[in-house]
């Protein structure tokens, strides 16, 4: 019904009027008394092989929502109800901020793909927290923190700081984000030096807190071997508890879309399925160097439950959609959860 009915009128809308109505039209239904029982009737799937325990944390299946679909954690609730096991909400910044100018989210359909150049829009982590505080359900939620865009580099560490102790009671383990193509200069903080400079500091604080929490760092696709050797070392010098891999690409190869429609789009971070591959290459060479020692969250082109399996058997522990739900709509989650199961039930009795 989605992709014959629904998703081609939300096609005809630019992808960002997309988003907005489809948010809207989510928090108007779950107005309705027994809207949200229903929805997680017809999108909820729950089996005790799909529970998974990482960084101390309960979840209830290894599909989460990626940052950058909910920035302001407006609809956690209505997201539980579709079967997601955990939502990273963000990227939330320390001040709100409008990011980048309109238009600034498009659709390459040829490909499977979006490209967006959003620039980190959100209310602020003030705002989110107060939000947060008032969910009824308890799904898992990462806080995906970012700096604000006039923050200069060289005080970035105040802006992640100012949104983990903003967000600290409230969501359940942070992601630092440094790898955004879409804010200027940030990705300079992925370099050695400054990057493991800024994850101590917040460290730092987030252990001085009363709980602390599992604190990871999200990366780009487009790290070379070296690079990602070198975040496999800054992980255990930060006492990091793992990595999210990985972020939206710069890359433009291997489109199906004409090439001059796509540099007419400009600049953005690309996801969807080009990406699917370059995503799980990193995964397995991150699990394989560090002797699977380092809990990865695979992120990347995932669509079907085939996408899945594939991060899972590459060395992730747990996956995050974005474009894959844009484009499955909301029962992907269910049918990836469905066939981990029958995987799961023939391995047994395959013993």
């Amino acid at each position: 019904m989605y992709k014959a009915l629904l998703r081609p009128l939300l096609f005809k809308l630019s992808a960002e009027q997309a988003h907005h109505f489809t948010f809207d039209a989510l928090a108007l239904a779950s107005k309705v008394p027994g809207i949200p029982a229903l929805l997680r009737g017809q999108f909820g799937y729950q089996h005790p092989a799909l529970e998974r325990e990482l960084f101390g944390l309960r979840f209830r299946n290894p599909i989460g929502l990626a940052a950058g679909f909910d920035k302001d954690a407006r609809l956690v609730d209505e997201l539980a109800a579709l079967g997601f096991g955990h939502v990273e909400i963000g990227t939330v910044t320390p001040r709100p901020q409008p990011g980048n100018p309109t238009p600034r989210l498009f659709r390459l359909p040829t490909d499977r793909a979006l490209i967006n150049r959003m620039g980190f829009n959100n209310g602020g982590a003030a705002a989110a927290a107060a939000r947060l505080k008032r969910r009824r359900s308890d799904i898992i939620i990462g806080g995906n923190i970012g700096k604000n865009k006039d923050t200069p580099n060289e005080q970035a560490a105040q802006d992640y700081v100012a949104c983990l102790q903003a967000l600290h009671e409230v969501v359940d383990y942070f992601v630092v984000n440094v790898s955004s193509p879409n804010t200027p200069g940030l990705r300079q903080l992925q370099e050695r030096e400054p990057l493991l400079q800024l994850l101590r500091t917040v460290q730092r604080v987030n252990q001085a807190q009363r709980t602390a929490r599992p604190l990871l760092l999200k990366i780009a696709p487009d790290l070379t071997n070296e690079q990602l050797d070198d975040i496999l070392g800054i992980v255990q010098e930060a006492g990091l508890s793992g990595l999210v891999a990985t972020n939206t690409t710069i890359d433009r190869g291997g489109l199906l879309t004409p090439a001059p429609a796509v540099e007419q789009l400009g600049a953005g971070g690309l996801s969807g399925a080009p990406l699917r591959a370059r995503a799980t290459e990193v995964i397995r060479y991150l699990h394989e160097h560090s002797g699977g020692r380092v809990p990865i969250i695979g992120v990347g082109g995932i669509f079907t439950p085939e996408d899945v399996q594939e991060k899972l058997d590459a060395g992730a522990s747990l996956v995050q959609l974005y474009t894959g739900f844009i484009y499955e709509g909301p029962a992907v989650v269910q049918r990836m959860c469905q066939q981990l199961v029958q995987a799961a039930r023939g391995q047994t009795q395959g013993r």
